[in-house]
């Protein structure tokens, strides 16, 4: 039974909780890291209800991680929902997507550096790759994408590849305006779409296109139930019931 209390207002005293408290943990971050003891200074900081923070952060520090992460991937959206994109090329799109949300964290490297080493830990694996995941998710989705086949794990998965790379060579950026990322998120865009060319090239010759006819059946049928994918199981193919 569901407490009669519980409805939009709880949620919004969560996430607004959420928000306090990250703000309030980013400079702790730089020393404690990603951790339960940084969560509990941001608490006391924001002055919010350990309580509500319970809720808000079940797991501790690793939770903490994740709503910093998702809250600049919102972020992230929200600026290119504002963005003119109709005017690029497609490639020059994404790219402008990834340089975007490395932009929004400029001054916060540190905290993602931390975050990049504590994901990077066997026991927090799986969340890293959910909220790399979640990034490659939150582009293709402000850009449009419709796919509800493989592609749409596939679009992902490439994606996800391509902002890992490039947030791991930010990490070590020192040329003016990040320049070097910037070139380097064109070139491992360049690299993608060229493998995406000779894929098409594939499909256009008959022989070829025979050949893989089966194999690409089988992939199109490797989709969640009711042909929507599931939004918050990273590299899983199939919702479980």
């Amino acid at each position: 039974m569901t407490d009669a209390t519980d409805g939009p207002e709880d949620s919004t005293d969560l996430a607004a909780t959420a928000k306090a408290v990250i703000a309030a943990a980013l400079p702790h971050v730089a020393f404690d890291g990603w951790s339960d003891k940084t969560l509990a200074y941001a608490v006391e900081d924001a002055g919010v209800d350990p309580g509500v923070s319970r809720l808000a952060f079940p797991r501790g520090g690793v939770d903490l991680a994740l709503a910093y992460h998702h809250d600049r991937d919102a972020a992230l959206a929200a600026r290119l929902a504002e963005a003119n994109l109709l005017d690029l090329r497609f490639r020059d799109r994404v790219a402008l997507a990834i340089v975007t949300r490395l932009e929004l964290v400029a001054d916060e490297r540190e905290a993602v550096r931390r975050g990049v080493a504590f994901f990077a830990l066997p026991v927090h694996a799986a969340d890293g790759a959910h909220a790399i995941w979640h990034t490659a998710d939150t582009i293709w989705s402000a850009l449009g994408d419709t796919s509800r086949d493989f592609n749409w794990y596939t679009k992902r998965t490439t994606l996800s590849a391509v902002y890992s790379s490039a947030l791991l060579y930010w990490l070590g950026d020192t040329t003016p305006d990040f320049q070097a990322t910037r070139d380097f998120v064109q070139r491992r865009i360049d690299n993608v779409m060229r493998f995406e060319e000779v894929k098409a090239r594939v499909a256009r010759n008959p022989i070829a296109a025979a050949m893989m006819k089966g194999p690409q059946r089988l992939l199109d049928h490797v989709k969640a139930p009711g042909d929507t994918p599931p939004p918050d199981l990273p590299g899983s193919w199939r919702r479980k019931t």
